[in-house]
């Protein structure tokens, strides 16, 4: 198993020892899937030393209920992360990341203003704080993310530019089921019923692209068959689906140029996002 530390300072002191070789840094909130695994598996060719975080970090849980029903099956997550190669876990508690009641945040007010920032008050402040809390804890050269999350990615990208945080964010390409599923630690709260009709999201991106490829720029119409998709499934309730610039993540009403496709889904009370990109 790997080594696995709670605290703050422990982790820093055996950190210490590491520094002369390459440290790479997979943030995780745990519930551990495929897609992880990727994240570890790149992680853990491009460095000396991996470190995997496993924090359910409540500051971006918008819905209460959300945040208790998230799944936590830690000892699984230290298998998966044993499998992997991962040298450390870090596994706080709230207490340790979080010792007094927070009074400053990050804040990304332009890359988190549409999309699931629409939608979700305050997430994107807790996510990018609590990544800078463990860049500034871990110190890593490498960070690894998926490209499912891709408004969290740029957002996260930006930051490290903006604030001049010295490590390299790593982008991973998002992992599906055979139907085109994006993995995701919520999928497993999918009823069968659910399972089956959740694939229209990744279907309905795919629909888009194709039609961009084949030479159609009206965002209008785009929106409109992907609208249809959806209408043969009521049980799906569309928060979003929209087509924005892939750096800014402002909506675009022409394709002029690269676009990120981006959609959410409900599906009873589980919450399902997926994007791709144009050209691909």
């Amino acid at each position: 198993m790997p080594e696995v530390i709670a605290g703050v300072e422990a982790l820093r002191e055996r950190l210490r020892r590491e520094r002369e070789r390459s440290i790479g840094l997979v943030p995780t909130m745990g519930a551990l899937h495929r897609g992880h695994e990727k994240l570890l598996e790149v992680a853990r060719r491009q460095n000396d030393f991996v470190v995997a975080s496993i924090f359910v970090n409540p500051i971006q849980f918008d819905r209460t209920e959300d945040l208790e029903k998230y799944p936590r099956m830690i000892d699984e997550d230290l298998g998966v992360c044993e499998n992997h190669g991962v040298d450390l876990v870090f596994a706080p508690a709230t207490t340790d990341l979080y010792p007094n009641e927070q009074l400053t945040f990050v804040e990304s007010p332009v890359l988190g203003e549409h999309l699931c920032g629409a939608h979700r008050p305050g997430h994107f402040r807790g996510v990018a704080t609590v990544v800078l809390k463990l860049f500034n804890v871990v110190q890593p050269d490498r960070a690894y993310f998926g490209e499912k999350d891709a408004q969290q990615l740029a957002i996260i990208r930006r930051m490290v530019t903006d604030l001049n945080v010295p490590v390299t964010v790593v982008p991973v390409a998002t992992v599906r089921e055979d139907d085109g599923l994006a993995l995701s630690s919520r999928n497993k709260h999918l009823t069968p019923a659910q399972r089956r009709i959740a694939p229209v999201l990744s279907r309905a991106l795919g629909n888009a692209v194709d039609s961009i490829e084949r030479g159609e720029r009206r965002v209008a119409v785009l929106r409109d068959a992907a609208q249809e998709m959806f209408a043969q499934y009521p049980e799906a309730r569309v928060e979003y689906f929209e087509f924005t610039n892939p750096d800014t993540l402002q909506p675009v009403d022409q394709i002029d140029s690269s676009v990120r496709v981006a959609g959410a889904i409900w599906l009873g009370s589980t919450r399902l996002i997926d994007n791709m990109r144009w050209p691909r």
